[in-house]
């Protein structure tokens, strides 16, 4: 006689199962959509080899079943977060998109094993914490990259713009000093350059390169130097006078920004001070004390 299967284990069980597909394709997929469609454009005219696959350009079943799953407000904010994030190669949104969906089926079946076993108040509650918490992983660790690397654009941007404006005193363009800093340069403020570059160069108005730059990587000072920029170019201010006023400010704030850590390492200083040095210092302390009173008070 067969025995059934309770319903949490056998959802369980599904859940898990149906994210096995979809950790398969985040592992082992093929470039996206549109880099096949970049592809397309620039194989367009040109005889390829027979058995070629740079036409092949279409969604597959995976892709379809990710997008149907998942709502369009997050895929957008996903591409936000990628393009603060520097759109690093390990981590296209489509694979975000997916680990989404297969860490919310494992947690959520997990989940239904945990409550099937002890269902109580304090475990539903738990499971939807650890579930819901599962489910926004990509996009903490997206946020957190994109975090270090507007830092460290924040920190280069001063020495980058010194070097601009060496550039530009000695006769180059903005253009060209723009372009010696992005190919001297190694950070992410050097990629954004050459970028932006790259942008002008297949036909994009300056104008509208240097703003999607400031959006791009959302840094403010950044975005403050974009505005001086786009300013001067409009109504012809010296460039190199913007140049220097700028880097002027960037080391300031720099300066205040060190200078503001420094004033709140005390107040952090306190809590590991209370929490784990004070207790042991009392016990180290007091304790051969309370332990030889003890020992007087207990006596015959």
């Amino acid at each position: 006689m067969t025995t059934l299967l309770p319903l949490p284990v056998l959802a369980a069980a599904v859940a898990v199962v149906s994210a096995v597909p979809l950790v398969a394709w985040a592992l082992l997929a093929r470039p996206q959509t549109l880099a096949g469609q970049a592809r397309d454009n620039l194989t367009r005219g040109i005889e390829l080899p027979t058995g070629s696959t740079a036409g092949r350009t279409g969604p597959g079943l995976a892709v379809r079943l990710v997008n149907g799953l998942t709502p369009h407000g997050t895929v957008t904010r996903l591409d936000r977060l990628a393009s603060r994030a520097g759109r690093p190669a390990e981590w296209p949104v489509p694979k975000l998109v997916a680990a989404k969906l297969v860490l919310l089926a494992v947690a959520g079946g997990l989940g239904l094993l945990v409550i099937s076993a002890k269902g109580t108040t304090l475990n539903v509650l738990l499971v939807g914490a650890v579930t819901l918490v599962a489910y926004f992983v990509p996009e903490l660790l997206l946020y957190s990259r994109g975090q270090e690397r507007q830092e460290a654009i924040s920190l280069e941007l001063a020495d980058t713009l010194d070097q601009m404006t060496i550039a530009v005193e000695a006769g180059l363009g903005f253009e060209s000093a723009m372009s010696r800093a992005g190919k001297n340069g190694t950070g992410p403020l050097a990629e954004e350059l050459v970028r932006t570059l790259q942008d002008i160069a297949v036909g994009q108005p300056r104008r509208e390169a240097y703003l999607a730059l400031a959006e791009r990587t959302g840094v403010p000072d950044l975005r403050r130097f974009i505005g001086a920029v786009v300013q001067a170019d409009a109504y012809g201010v010296s460039i190199a006078d913007v140049l220097r006023t700028q880097a002027q400010e960037m080391r300031l704030k720099r300066r205040q920004r060190a200078e503001e850590k420094a004033m709140q390492i005390p107040v952090k200083v306190i809590f590991p001070l209370i929490l784990c040095i004070l207790p042991t210092l009392f016990i180290v302390l007091l304790g051969p004390a309370v332990m030889d009173m003890i020992a007087a008070f207990s006596g015959p």
